[in-house]
């Protein structure tokens, strides 16, 4: 309760891209203080959302996912194989949890995801201690009777631990890509290869959007209320950020090989300046 405090007492950084790695909903990163590309994995934009960060105080793995609530069931065991993928057993440390979002909003969706994440990270085998619980009511403030979350989003330094309040200007790369992706209903996924240090986009499959065209005559009232989980909450663009997504998938009905020449993955990797660029395919 007290970590939460002074978590909801922080005033928000704002993080540049360098050595950053942003993960968006629905998508999950870990690496380890190796790595030496990534320094910072980081997630915004939770409203009913939580963000999850798992890490092993032993070696240092650290995992960032930002859960929706659609498969809690299936995203913990992930986030769990993702940190043991690092882990060499006889290794002094412990497993810490840190989960941070959400508010009291009136679908009770925040408190249904935080039970069930806590509920879930109960149920595994190994011993996880929750060192941050900064959810729901206790990430809630109120507002003219109306509640909004305090925190929307955090950041992970990989080399200190520590976990502050933060917002991202760059979302990148593949952001309307991705941003597709989830819309669409796709799983959590893992987006970043520790080991060869790149981040790795689709390829994916998607279904059309039903009613894309319907959706992007409506008006911005019509939008929030409609395609959001938690319509007063929302930050401010919001709604331009699902038009724009809308968009995307109008243009792509289906990922094909134009958005993935080769049905092969996207790969991007840090260059010296600590910023993504793309590199072409697998082993060049």
């Amino acid at each position: 309760m007290e970590r939460a405090r002074l978590l909801r007492g922080q005033s928000v950084q704002q993080v540049g891209p360098q050595g950053l790695l942003y993960v968006q909903q629905r998508e999950l990163a870990v690496t380890s203080p190796k790595d030496g590309s990534i320094s910072i994995l980081g997630s915004d934009d939770a409203t009913t959302c939580h963000i999850v960060v798992l890490r092993h105080t032993g070696n240092g793995a650290t995992c960032l996912t930002h859960c929706d609530g659609t498969d809690t069931r299936a995203e913990v065991p992930l986030i769990m194989s993702s940190i043991k993928a690092f882990s060499d057993h006889a290794q002094c440390g412990r497993l810490e949890v840190h989960l941070v979002g959400g508010f009291s909003d009136d679908r009770q969706l925040s408190q249904k995801l935080t039970h069930q994440l806590l509920s879930e990270f109960d149920r595994q085998a190994e011993d996880i201690h929750l060192v941050t619980l900064c959810v729901t009511e206790l990430n809630d403030r109120e507002e003219n009777e109306n509640h909004f979350p305090v925190i929307h989003g955090i950041a992970v330094n990989i080399k200190t631990a520590e976990i502050y309040r933060a917002s991202f200007p760059d979302r990148g790369p593949e952001e309307e890509l991705r941003a597709a992706r989830a819309l669409t209903g796709g799983p959590m996924i893992s987006i970043y290869d520790a080991k060869t240090e790149q981040l790795r986009i689709g390829p994916y499959s998607w279904m059309p959007f039903p009613h894309v065209d319907f959706w992007l005559q409506q008006d911005d009232k019509q939008i929030l209320e409609n395609l959001s989980t938690s319509p007063l909450a929302e930050p401010p663009h919001f709604v331009e950020h699902i038009r724009s997504t809308l968009m995307f998938l109008k243009k792509h009905p289906s990922p094909t090989s134009a958005l993935f020449p080769g049905n092969k993955a996207l790969l991007y990797k840090k260059n010296e300046g600590g910023l993504w660029e793309k590199i072409s395919s697998p082993g060049s």
